[in-house]
């Protein structure tokens, strides 16, 4: 047990005491740069679109990924058409890549390659989200709203609507790097636009949220996806079940809610699996998310199953986004015919 567990116990453990002074150096340097973007000494840069950011003030995987997925797809309905950018964490890009769907997800990013497939739209990667996001506008110039995939902390990219996203665990001991999960300080929940929970209610999250809920698609074998079944109808088989994302036992416990039982093995986030991972689990059917199935699918055997999910967002959320988008795409018109 390391001190990334000691943040989500709700308590100031004696290892997360002992870095309260790092943390608070971090705490002032994130205020101090904050107040410069705010007053202009840093610049923002505004693009001629509208930005929506979906983003974490905790690190590890909170859903944002399966949420930004679920709002491109929702603003298409409604007659946008989205972009979406992203860091890509790990991708070994120096400048601005666009990723196909055949991409190799070490190179781009497992979290942006799952993006694309999902939605079939045009996602960007780079360190740099304006330079991405400027790369994706000269290559699609009709799309009219831009999606950063995390970058709530990404100041430069000047932004149009902010969500920051908490899973069941909320703020965990509600201290700042290395102390404890937070990315900024917690106040930093009242100037973003809306706040979403991931699954049930998320302590030490001081606002009222949205809830957005995950619900299991038919899984099915990684590189057979006719290869099918009702998520209950495997319950017959001896299941395992593997996770390399930020917060393993979600995946687990929504499994376990539908009635199933597995072998659950949890590894670190963004785990680069290899077929002997696999090697030793006894298993029928080895059940994983889509972001880890896709870095299985050059070795993947028939037990290796991906169970997909998608994220159930409120209407009302998604009319508070449109209505935001809307006026600020005619700022932005207004502004640009003068």
């Amino acid at each position: 047990m390391g001190i990334a567990a000691d943040w989500w116990r709700g308590g100031l453990t004696w290892r997360c005491a002992l870095l309260l002074p790092v943390a608070s150096v971090y705490g002032v340097l994130m205020t101090v740069r904050g107040a410069l973007y705010r007053r202009g000494w840093l610049k923002a840069e505004r693009l001629p679109v509208p930005v929506l950011i979906v983003g974490n003030l905790v690190v590890g995987g909170t859903g944002k990924t399966p949420l930004a997925v679920a709002l491109a797809n929702s603003l298409a309905a409604r007659g946008f058409t989205p972009g979406l950018v992203s860091r890509g964490y790990g991708a070994q890009i120096d400048a601005p890549l666009e990723v196909s769907p055949e991409a190799d997800p070490s190179r781009v990013g497992d979290e942006p390659l799952l993006i694309r497939r999902r939605t079939g739209m045009p996602v960007w990667v780079a360190p740099d989200r304006v330079a991405a996001a400027r790369a994706l506008l000269a290559a699609h110039p009709r799309t009219d709203v831009l999606i950063s995939d995390d970058g709530l902390q990404h100041l430069r990219l000047a932004r149009d609507f902010e969500i920051a996203v908490f899973d069941n665990r909320g703020a965990g001991n509600g201290r700042l790097l290395p102390s404890g999960p937070l990315r900024e300080p917690l106040q930093r929940i009242d100037s973003v636009d809306a706040v979403v929970i991931n699954g049930a209610g998320a302590a030490g999250v001081p606002r009222r949220a949205w809830a957005m809920t995950l619900e299991f698609d038919a899984p099915h074998q990684i590189n057979a996806p006719h290869t099918a079944a009702p998520l209950q109808s495997l319950a017959r088989k001896r299941l395992a079940a593997v996770a390399g994302i930020g917060n393993p036992a979600r995946f687990f416990d929504a499994l376990a809610a539908t009635g199933l039982t597995a072998d659950c093995r949890a590894f670190p986030d963004h785990h680069a699996f290899q077929a002997a991972d696999f090697n030793s689990i006894d298993a029928d059917i080895i059940l994983m998310t889509e972001k880890d199935a896709l870095k299985c699918a050059a070795f993947a055997d028939p037990r290796l199953w991906v169970a997909p999910v998608t994220a159930n967002v409120p209407t009302g959320l998604i009319d508070a986004i449109v209505e935001r988008l809307e006026w600020t795409r005619n700022c932005l018109k207004s502004s640009s015919a003068r």
